[in-house]
């Protein structure tokens, strides 16, 4: 059964306790950011600007594809863009902001664990034997997602971004900041993204979604994600596709878990 002491506090406690769950969370993303800023060359050479280079995995992996239909439009040569920078402080910003979100990404598994003990007095004594499970299963998520989205997303976008242009007189000299928010805008928002099952868990414990709705509204949501796809992705069937399948077996699963 639940615990009884969680009746006892009120609404300032839960507060307090709120407030600490949070500075421990917030004091672990800061360190791993500072291990992050020392790591600029890796960060930066290795992993930042690698979708830039026409020799990354996904794209020699969608070249490979193509050429297995007899056919090479897949294949990237070049991704004509360089950096720039306009602000006097902004690589210094880029670096500070970038380091911030690898902490955050780094220190989610620490993130959901405070949650859960936050959460875990208001649980029944049978809920809270899957907490081990739960942090796994949630984290394992965030992490597959922010794959996803730095080896599927972010590459099919600046690819089309990049070689996108309305005139021939335009040369694409992008502000380092943008490609950086394109970035983390990709692995972050596809690694939450990627969290729709424990969301769906939790909101049917709350009794605001059933296994029933989420079927009834599957046809909806599958409108709603091929828009989504199609926001995020190069105009074009294959890329939106390669986005929308994901979502739409995670939110199957969603209903199994429901």
């Amino acid at each position: 059964m639940a615990n009884k002491n969680i009746k006892e506090m009120s609404f300032l406690d839960h507060v307090e306790v709120l407030r600490w769950h949070l500075v421990r969370s917030s004091a672990v993303i800061i360190a791993l950011s500072v291990v992050a800023f020392l790591m600029k060359d890796f960060i930066f050479n290795v992993i930042i600007f690698a979708p830039k280079n026409p020799d990354f995995i996904t794209y020699r992996f969608f070249c490979e594809v193509s050429r297995m239909f007899g056919a090479e439009g897949l294949c990237i040569d070049n991704i004509p863009f360089t950096f720039q920078s306009l602000a006097m402080a902004e690589q210094f910003s880029v670096h500070i902001w970038t380091s911030i979100t690898v902490g955050f990404i780094l220190a989610f598994p620490f993130i959901i664990w405070e949650f859960w003990k936050f959460i875990k007095p208001a649980l029944y004594d049978s809920e809270k034997k899957y907490a081990a499970l739960f942090i796994i299963v949630a984290s394992l998520l965030f992490f597959i997602g922010v794959l996803f989205g730095y080896y599927m997303i972010a590459p099919l976008s600046v690819n089309f971004l990049a070689n996108y242009n309305v005139s021939s007189q335009i040369f694409n000299d992008i502000d380092l900041d943008s490609y950086i928010s394109l970035l983390r805008t990709s692995t972050v928002a596809s690694g939450l993204l990627f969290e729709l099952p424990i969301i769906i868990y939790f909101l049917t414990k709350l009794g605001l979604v059933t296994p029933t709705s989420l079927r009834k509204y599957r046809k909806y949501t599958l409108v709603i994600v091929l828009i989504l796809s199609a926001l995020i992705t190069p105009p074009d069937i294959i890329s939106q596709i390669i986005v929308a399948i994901p979502i739409m077996i995670l939110y199957e699963i969603s209903i199994l878990i429901s």
